[in-house]
């Protein structure tokens, strides 16, 4: 806790106040808009943005983390309490709450046993695919707001500001950045510039709206009640159980966002990232928004690049952001009040349009159509089952994926690179090879799940002049029971075709399990050799004919 604040330098301190200040602008907007994606208040998004931060502050492991609301977790957030509770209600907020609540115990459990490495089951492509779909959900559910009314009949008023803060964003995204630059501008304070797009374009929206005289036909987001929230949560046992599977599920969503954010930030700055460290941040972060009026909130990429290129260098940045939001609403309000809807949805159309990724899937179609089908196939059950299901889909498209690559190992067969001590695929050097001795190179680990088919495929390259069969160990790194009985079963297979079974280059890991076992003690019909080149040596004196060149295509 407040490691960072032990070796804290005077000279950190200009990047930090200057961060904390920048963010806030990009937040303020942000967090409001989130907050009505999430079907919440516009208020909420405030509230979600000053005490999570400060426990994040205190728990996280990042430097320039920046933790609040986020597209994917308000859209799952709306999605969920949709049936449950009408949107802006007190029922509603509370149900939030108590979502935020659930996601904060089970990813403090999760830091506390050290349950990181579960963010690993979930592939690049699928989850790219899950971005994507929610990007498209949220931005349509953003239409009628931009518009002022419906697609059929809508606002001109609300229409021409929605329209117009589009515009003016898209244009900031896209252009202001090098128009900045031509202008002498350093590069990273145009990044920054063209970040706070969203907070001049709703400013200028609110002068137009005023000049215009259109205050009484445009949609606003009405009187922000001023003050800090108060401390608190109604707490259910029959929504507790109503909101479990969502909670859990946005949850793992919540883990899988701020860690991706913090990762990508950390290698950028020579930093390292403690993923069971994030967990507890962001569990801590997540209870104290249920706590004090919010909804489930992550680290945003985003906010978290803006806050590290305008000079951040540890996380009293945000304290600074979380402590000027304090003061915003702690002084009179009024002006929040005037905000145009339109224009916010405009700002949340942008931020997720942002988010569509289109590159993963491309480089996934040329290097593995595997993945590049998980990802069509997340994004369409996102697109047609909905968010939830889309995440679920998701997951055991993942985990469908590891278990089939696991129960499918490659197996090389190998031979000698001549005039050399390195051993290399047949199929892709030219090699030697010896007629009675088969070398194979396993690259997997033994397991109960891919034993079967590796000593199949064994026994599948065994040739009628096969005298010896050289297992290479080298890419083994564990062995199960089951592997174990799997090569007692095949040295006996051998064994009966006259073929002795030898080993090389076993790891000492699995080495210990082999010297308890039968296979070692007893029944081994070859030898286990140091190394591949002793073996291949060794067996060179054995074999009937000299070795032959084989050369094969690569």
């Amino acid at each position: 806790m407040l490691f960072w604040l032990r070796n804290y330098r005077r000279e950190l301190l200009s990047g930090d106040l200057t961060a904390g200040i920048i963010v806030v602008l990009m937040l303020v907007p942000q967090g409001m808009a989130y907050a009505l994606v999430a079907g919440l208040p516009p208020v909420a998004g405030l509230y979600a943005s000053i005490l999570p931060a400060l426990t994040y502050a205190l728990f996280g492991s990042s430097m320039v983390q920046s933790v609040g609301p986020m597209a994917i977790t308000s859209l799952m957030t709306a999605t969920s309490l949709a049936s449950l509770a009408p949107a802006g209600s007190a029922l509603y907020s509370a149900m939030a709450a108590q979502m935020a609540l659930i996601a904060g115990v089970v990813l403090l459990l999760c830091g506390i046993f050290r349950l990181g490495f579960l963010s690993n089951f979930l592939s690049r492509p699928v989850m790219s695919g899950f971005t994507c779909g929610a990007a498209i959900i949220i931005a349509v559910s953003q239409l009628k707001t931009l518009l002022g009314g419906s697609l059929s009949s809508f606002n001109l008023p609300g229409a021409s500001i929605g329209a117009g803060s589009l515009l003016l964003l898209w244009l900031a995204r896209n252009h202001l950045p090098a128009l900045l630059k031509r202008l002498g501008l350093p590069a990273k304070g145009a990044d920054i510039l063209s970040k706070l797009a969203p907070a001049l374009t709703l400013l200028l929206a609110i002068l137009v709206i005023v000049k215009m005289g259109w205050l009484g036909q445009v949609a606003l987001v009405g009187p922000i009640p001023a003050g800090l929230p108060g401390l608190g949560i109604a707490l259910s046992l029959e929504q507790l159980r109503s909101l479990l599977l969502p909670a859990l599920l946005i949850g793992f969503m919540i883990f899988l966002s701020g860690q991706s954010a913090a990762v990508t930030l950390a290698q950028k700055r020579n930093e390292r990232i403690n993923t069971d460290q994030e967990l507890l941040g962001l569990g801590a972060a997540n209870l104290a928004s249920a706590v004090s009026g919010g909804f489930p909130v992550t680290g945003s990429i985003s906010r978290s690049a803006v806050n590290q290129a305008a000079g951040a260098n540890t996380p009293l940045a945000t304290l600074v952001t979380a402590g000027l939001l304090a003061i915003i609403l702690c002084v009179p309000t009024g002006w929040l009040a005037l905000l145009p809807l339109p224009a916010l949805a405009a700002t949340i159309i942008i931020a997720v349009l942002g988010m569509l990724d289109f590159d993963t899937p491309r480089l996934a179609l040329r290097h593995d159509r595997g993945d590049a089908l998980a990802w069509l196939a997340t994004l369409a059950g996102v697109l047609l089952l909905g968010v939830e299901e889309g995440v679920v889909l998701g997951l055991i498209l993942s985990l469908g994926t590891v278990i089939a690559r696991a129960s499918r190992p490659h197996i090389a067969i190998l031979g000698r690179l001549p005039g050399t001590e390195h051993f290399r695929n047949v199929e892709r050097y030219p090699v030697e090879t010896l007629p009675h001795l088969l070398m194979l190179r396993i690259d997997a680990g033994l397991f109960f799940g891919n034993a079967e088919v590796i000593t199949g495929q064994i026994m599948h390259a065994v040739q009628p002049a096969t005298r010896q069969v050289l297992l290479v160990m080298s890419a083994v790194n564990q062995i199960d029971t089951t592997g174990l009985y799997a090569l007692v079963e095949l040295n006996r297979n051998l064994a009966r075709q006259g073929i002795q079974l030898h080993m090389s280059e076993v790891k000492g890991q699995v080495m210990d399990r082999l010297q308890h076992s039968s296979l070692l003690l007893q029944n081994l019909s070859g030898k286990v050799f140091l190394s591949t080149a002793a073996a291949f040596s060794e067996l060179f004196d054995s074999a009937m004919h000299a070795p032959d060149s084989r050369r094969a295509a690569d």
